[in-house]
């Protein structure tokens, strides 16, 4: 289905603690507020995706441990297929994370089985990533089934897109096959320095624009920059910059913006929208995340969505 997306995922469960202030070394503080959800930047992509209307299918692990009775209930719930779930041996991914009374938020995550998935797991459901019009990524797996998935995509004619979050180097052959790339700021600027100098840069460039410059040419065609509350940038090789403003909106829990928008950019773009379009709705399903607390809640649902543009024009 050229309208659906397949979503390499991972799942966690995910404690979040609402506090005045983020706690100094050796400190205990008391919460006002205490939530335990299903989450995880896969899971969360594919919810976020499912609620703007888009097919989903996907694949995603956990463990057997207690915390895997989680995630069957979270996806019946989800309206996502139980077949994404793949269980292995050993302790389901978890998190704790803080939010502060600004919405700012700081988080561990504990992997768990999310590294347990393969490439050969990834070939077992080749079939299902080839009907897909997108396939997504993040970085709370391993390399090995992103560069699986990526290369089967591609020799399917398929759009990649990668948000390498929580962040570590990009290898070549992931970047080579990825279309869109969505990362904030400070991950544009490690990736571009990590990577061999851009060739023909032009003098009279912005700084922004040599370091989408570096990137592009080792494989995306787009680049999508996010900065909080300075909106977003996205660059597409041939096309004029597109800036994204942020929408102004009172924050509660920056928690899942990001993947809220990455959500709501492939959502958009598989059902066919222009790019500048797109773009705009990734960053009002970022607005929207973070006016309530928890991620799984928030995430919004097309109407929601259409609604919040409406109201603002």
């Amino acid at each position: 289905m050229a309208s659906s997306i397949f979503v390499l995922g991972s799942f966690v469960v995910a404690c979040s603690a609402k506090v005045a202030r983020f706690p100094a070394a050796g400190e205990s503080l008391r919460a006002d507020m205490l939530t335990v959800e299903p989450g995880g930047k896969g899971f969360n992509l594919a919810v976020g995706a499912v609620r703007l209307g888009a097919a989903v299918d996907g694949l995603m692990a956990i463990g057997d441990d207690p915390l895997s009775v989680f995630a069957a209930p979270a996806l019946r719930r989800a309206g996502l297929p139980l077949t994404m779930l793949k269980q292995f041996p050993g302790a389901t991914g978890g998190g704790v994370g803080f939010t502060d009374a600004t919405g700012e938020n700081c988080l561990a995550v504990h992997a768990g089985a999310n590294l347990s998935l393969s490439a050969q797991d990834v070939g077992s459901v080749a079939d299902a990533l080839r009907q897909a019009g997108l396939v997504l990524a993040q970085f709370e797996i391993a390399d090995a089934p992103i560069i699986e998935a990526f290369r089967l995509a591609r020799q399917a004619g398929i759009r990649t897109l990668l948000n390498p979050s929580p962040f570590r180097a990009v290898k070549p052959e992931i970047l080579a096959n990825t279309s869109i790339l969505i990362v904030n700021a400070s991950e544009a600027s490690a990736l571009a320095e990590a990577l061999p100098p851009a060739s023909n840069s032009d003098a009279a460039a912005t700084e922004d624009e040599r370091l989408a410059h570096s990137i592009l040419q080792h494989g995306p065609d787009t680049l999508v920059v996010t900065r909080g509350n300075a909106g977003a940038i996205a660059f597409r090789k041939g096309e004029p910059a597109l800036r994204q403003p942020a929408f102004a909106i009172e924050a509660v829990d920056s928690l899942g913006a990001g993947d809220a928008f990455a959500a709501g950019l492939a959502a958009s773009l598989v059902a066919g929208l222009p790019f500048k379009e797109a773009l705009r709705r990734a960053a009002a399903c970022g607005a929207l995340v973070t006016q309530r607390v928890g991620v799984f809640e928030a995430l919004p649902t097309a109407t929601a969505l259409q609604d919040f543009l409406h109201a603002r024009g």
